[in-house]
């Protein structure tokens, strides 16, 4: 059978780069099974997901991309279609998040591979074992944050993670954190920020009578919850809302908006686009 593989691109804007691009496949018996491409006219940016199959090996495809991107100035990257991406998960006391993503992958439904789930706290050792997923307790206070922090990292690597996923995880991550991380960690959030930082966001929601509730994935980065934006939903709300309602509702928008996050970036169909994400879907 043969080997399918996925291309994602971006580079200043100008003629020739599609036909540049499939040619340079054709040239090589590459079949293109999968093509989306988008120009920023904002940013004079041109950016590129291709998904072809093609007897080249991943290794002399690269080398010779190498001067293909190099005449454009492309910034790309190129995977092999057929491997899940390795992925490690951050969770905290919430696991509605945790135990979807599991679910999903579990069903073939994403295209990952849990590698471990980071926890401080102990309450979701039993899930993990029942997924034969490795469970690492790493108990976080102000005082041991920075040797936390290094531990996390240590699993991450170790595990060759492409994707760590912070589902419900509560602790802000270092700025060293966060640049280590930078463009492989997806958060999810509810969408009341900044109206409703803090403590119990939906007691707060519902003291203030909002009509709309919803949920936020987005990269992190040093800048708490301001990270480039992947998806986004929101489920209308009225008077007869309980805080209840509005939580139970609320996780099942967070489990859908994360998850749906989790799936685009796992298929590389997410590219960064400065402040912003340019989605492939």
């Amino acid at each position: 059978m043969t080997p399918a593989y996925i291309l994602t691109l971006s580079c200043p804007d100008r003629t020739g780069i599609v036909h540049a691009v499939s040619g340079f496949l054709l040239e090589r018996g590459g079949n293109i099974e999968e093509a989306a491409q988008y120009n920023d006219h904002g940013t004079g940016l041109f950016f590129m997901r291709v998904r072809f199959a093609c007897d080249q090996s991943e290794a002399a495809l690269r080398e010779q991309l190498a001067g293909l991107a190099q005449s454009f100035g492309m910034r790309w990257k190129l995977h092999v279609a057929a491997e899940p991406m390795k992925t490690v998960i951050l969770v905290s006391k919430e696991g509605h998040c945790l135990n979807d993503l599991l679910f999903r992958w579990k069903s073939g439904l994403l295209a990952i591979d849990v590698r471990a789930i980071i926890s401080n706290h102990r309450d979701f050792y039993q899930l993990a074992a029942s997924y034969n997923v490795p469970f690492h307790h790493i108990p976080v206070t102000a005082a041991t944050k920075a040797q936390g922090e290094a531990k996390q990292l240590e699993i991450i690597e170790a595990e060759g993670a492409e994707l760590v996923v912070l589902a419900r995880y509560m602790q802000i991550l270092s700025n060293d954190l966060c640049t280590q991380l930078a463009g492989r960690a997806i958060n999810i959030h509810h969408s009341f920020l900044p109206s409703f930082k803090g403590a119990k966001p939906y007691y707060q929601a519902h003291d203030r009578g909002v009509k709309l509730i919803g949920a936020t994935a987005h990269y992190v980065t040093a800048d708490l919850d301001e990270g480039p934006i992947i998806e986004q939903d929101v489920e209308r709300a009225d008077h007869t809302d309980t805080v209840e309602d509005l939580t139970a509702r609320g996780r099942d928008t967070e489990s859908q908006v994360l998850a749906r996050a989790v799936k685009w970036h796992s298929e590389h169909r997410v590219l960064l686009n400065g402040h912003r994400t340019v989605v492939f879907r």
